[in-house]
């Protein structure tokens, strides 16, 4: 038992962190929500990504839905309520319209744009108390925490490779190594991204869409802005120059480029390649989320999917850490194995300058 709370309040703060890992990692923290009722059950919520309602809403809402009376419950929540007008509404104003006497929330709020929310509830004389899964908070959200502190977009990158870690043959034949549930299961996921990166090698060498595509090859809804990295114009032919929405940002410094996307808007990019391109954004401690897609073929010599990584004793390695989310640690997507991972505390620094 925690300090101050009672078991069931523990009970129900921990339902509260296991229906956060039912979110998507981006441009949001992971965020759950429990309500303890009267007669001490406890119905959950979660945010499940942009533009979705937050957690608290998502817990209210099914809380009326099943008749509860929310002026007699206790509300946990992973995160302090946000106090700001976003793609949807403050949360601490919702929970004063709905009721709520008692709120517990795990840990403030860092992002100043939306931190308050404790206050605001206290003034309208909620009982508001915090510390409650602290610890387990932090640790869920802490490479999301680091992109804000660090003011740069929430960073995945995708690696498509054979077995023995190659993402193109000898002769440069690429298309395609892994399968056809992959790259769904891939585009599902551009789409939910604020924008996609490749470097200006992969420019020229594949004069690729950067697009969020269905099955069948129909755009989806929600698109992602394409984004060149690489001090190389791009040729006036292909389908990045041609489309107004392309960034093209002329430095191979990352920390200037996620600077600069940021200061855009964008929170949630994925990297996607080339293989310099991964091993320049790995070297500056960049990366904070990975989907592999390992595919069931031996290549032999051929283009490995990272280089100019720069490390050189095992001791460098970057650590990855499997993620259990919405998106499983392992899944089997056709004959392929998606692997993701979030990175560990490692971490090199900032790396200037890379050759693409």
């Amino acid at each position: 038992m925690h300090a101050g709370f009672t078991d069931l309040e523990t009970t129900a703060m921990s339902a509260a962190l296991q229906a956060a890992r039912n979110g998507h990692r981006g441009a949001n923290p992971l965020v759950g929500a429990a309500i303890l009722t009267r007669d001490s059950q406890i119905v959950v919520g979660h945010h499940a990504g942009a533009g979705s309602p937050h957690a608290e809403v998502d817990a209210i809402t099914t809380a009326i839905d099943l008749g509860v009376d929310l002026a007699a419950s206790t509300l946990f929540v992973t995160l302090e309520p946000c106090n700001h007008t976003g793609r949807t509404g403050p949360c601490a104003q919702a929970i004063i319209e709905a009721g709520i006497p008692d709120v517990v929330f795990a840990l403030p709020d860092s992002n100043g744009v939306a931190a308050g929310g404790g206050a605001t509830l206290a003034e309208a004389g909620v009982r508001v108390r915090s510390g409650l899964g602290r610890d387990e908070s932090s640790a869920l959200n802490a490479r999301w925490r680091r992109a804000v502190d660090a003011e740069r977009p929430f960073v995945t990158v995708k690696i498509a490779q054979s077995l023995d870690g190659m993402v193109a043959a000898s002769d440069g034949t690429s298309q395609w190594i892994t399968s056809a549930q992959s790259r769904e299961h891939s585009h599902e996921f551009r789409s939910r991204v604020d924008g996609i990166l490749v470097g200006s090698g992969t420019v020229l060498a594949d004069d690729p869409r950067l697009n969020a595509r269905g099955p069948s090859g129909e755009p989806l809804e929600t698109q992602p802005m394409p984004i060149v990295l690489g001090l190389t114009s791009l040729p006036p032919e292909s389908f990045l120059a041609l489309n107004p929405d392309t960034i093209h940002l002329r430095t191979r410094n990352i920390t200037a480029a996620l600077g600069e996307l940021h200061a855009r808007g964008l929170r949630h990019i994925l990297v996607e390649g080339g293989p310099s391109v991964l091993g320049a954004f790995f070297a500056a401690g960049a990366v904070d989320e990975v989907f592999c897609y390992q595919a069931p073929l031996l290549v032999g010599a051929g283009r490995s999917s990272l280089s100019g990584l720069g490390t050189s004793t095992l001791s460098e390695a970057v650590g990855l850490v499997p993620d259990e989310t919405a998106e499983p640690a392992v899944a089997q997507l056709g004959p392929d194995v998606l692997l993701h991972f979030v990175t560990g505390d490692t971490s090199f620094g900032t790396t200037d300058n890379y050759t693409i």
